[in-house]
């Protein structure tokens, strides 16, 4: 699919919860467990310094509402709404092509298919704070995740969220992917990658990399993932991170599903 500006082509919660599984159907020897990877949307969610936090708040509430006198006298029927100002880089989201790139796709253009599909999630806990995700460190988080990396969406646990939520320092920490780890996904065929906190790159120092990698290469990655923990050493499963159809958008909030067999 092309963009309209004549670009890229494509080819082919609260941290003590326990994760949510739900039992689809079948017989419990053929279930599937369906896990939330979605950071909770709220007001004043952090965000890097650069980026305004989200504002949700009431906008209409029951009480109020009362003054519509919906329904009937002795069958009242009320109802709240709320405001959400957000960018459409808050929370658990995409970044379209655009985002980096003028020529790019934007989220609207970027084909549905891009964002479910056969996925991992290599365990890469032992990177410090602030530290690079290497070659060596996805060879080796794919040998033992037990999935050769063909195509897939991969997604990267390094423990931030754990490690720092809900401190302001989570907007700060996160590890580098590296130019040889996202040359090794490409490498792979895998056009989708995902990472806990608001970054793939580490903002301070201001190169930015593995963005810049991603917009020469046609790669787009999900920030900001949640509860990355529960899909370690599941192997293969199934992926789904549906952007909204945002007209013109340069990304997306996204409610991230992972679907264990």
């Amino acid at each position: 699919m092309g963009s309209r500006h004549g670009g890229q082509n494509w080819h082919g919660c609260d941290r003590g919860q326990q994760p949510n599984a739900i039992r689809m159907g079948g017989e419990p020897t053929e279930m599937t467990k369906i896990f939330d990877l979605t950071l909770p949307l709220e007001d004043g969610l952090p965000a890097l310094g650069r980026l305004a936090r989200p504002v949700i708040i009431p906008h209409t509430t029951h009480d109020a509402s009362r003054k519509f006198a919906q329904g009937t006298p002795d069958d009242l029927l009320t109802f709240t709404t709320f405001y959400m100002g957000m960018l459409d880089h808050t929370g658990t989201h995409i970044d379209a092509l655009f985002h980096n790139n003028p020529e790019g796709a934007t989220i609207d253009e970027m084909p549905v298919e891009l964002f479910m599909g056969k996925a991992v999630c290599l365990d890469l806990r032992h990177i410090p704070d602030k530290g690079d995700v290497t070659r060596a460190d996805m060879d080796a988080a794919e040998k033992a995740a037990g999935v050769n990396v063909d195509g897939h969406i991969v997604l990267m646990c390094t423990g931030l969220n754990a490690r720092h939520w809900p401190n302001e320092t989570v907007c700060n920490h996160n590890p580098q992917i590296t130019a040889e780890a996202t040359h090794w996904l490409h490498d792979r065929g895998s056009k989708v990658h995902g990472v806990e906190g608001p970054s793939t790159d580490r903002v301070e120092d201001n190169l930015f990399v593995n963005h810049r990698i991603c917009r020469d290469l046609g790669m787009v990655h999900y920030e900001w993932l949640w509860n990355l923990e529960a899909v370690i050493g599941v192997g293969e499963f199934q992926f789904q991170g549906i952007p909204l159809r945002i007209k013109g958008g340069s990304g997306s909030p996204v409610r991230a599903l992972a679907f264990v067999d």
